[in-house]
């Protein structure tokens, strides 16, 4: 499973945003440089966020990017919706048809019920999850995102 280059760096920067001073606006130039991404790149990802609801831009010299709600409302499973969609959607056998026009397995498929269960169990824990979870250091979120975690499975991690 992979997480896209846009899902990684739109979470980041919307990170960077909700962890700016006071509510300070952020701008492309600013969340550039932090994050080591391009301009370009950023203003991108700033307009699918800020497209989604999720900032808000101030313009003028002293104007950027803020947050549009609290980060304890923003949720990131929503986030990562915005920025990429889900692991598993209908038309994901659409792409994996091989040589034929349809799936061979498009009946009978025990792997694409093995890619529901994940994209299910991705989004229990996913809908739990605010941008104020995230915010801390790494040490306290993983602790906070272990408690979405069932007890058995608490264990198994490092």
């Amino acid at each position: 499973m992979k997480i896209s280059a846009q899902e990684e760096y739109g979470l980041r920067i919307l990170l960077q945003i909700a962890r700016s001073k006071d509510g300070d606006n952020m701008s492309i130039p600013v969340l550039s440089q932090l994050e080591g991404l391009s301009t370009a790149y950023v203003g991108k990802l700033t307009g699918i966020l800020r497209k989604s609801g999720f900032i808000n831009s101030n313009p003028g010299n002293v104007g950027g990017y803020i947050l549009a709600h609290p980060a304890e409302k923003i949720m990131v499973s929503e986030v990562l919706h915005a920025l990429g969609g889900s692991l598993f959607e209908k038309q994901f056998c659409d792409d994996f048809v091989g040589k034929n026009q349809l799936c061979t397995h498009s009946v009978d498929c025990s792997v694409r019920s093995l890619w529901k269960v994940m994209q299910l169990s991705i989004e229990r824990v996913l809908k739990h999850i605010t941008l104020a979870d995230l915010c801390s250091d790494e040490d306290n979120s993983t602790r906070i995102l272990m408690s979405y975690l069932e007890p058995e499975s608490q264990a198994e991690l490092p």
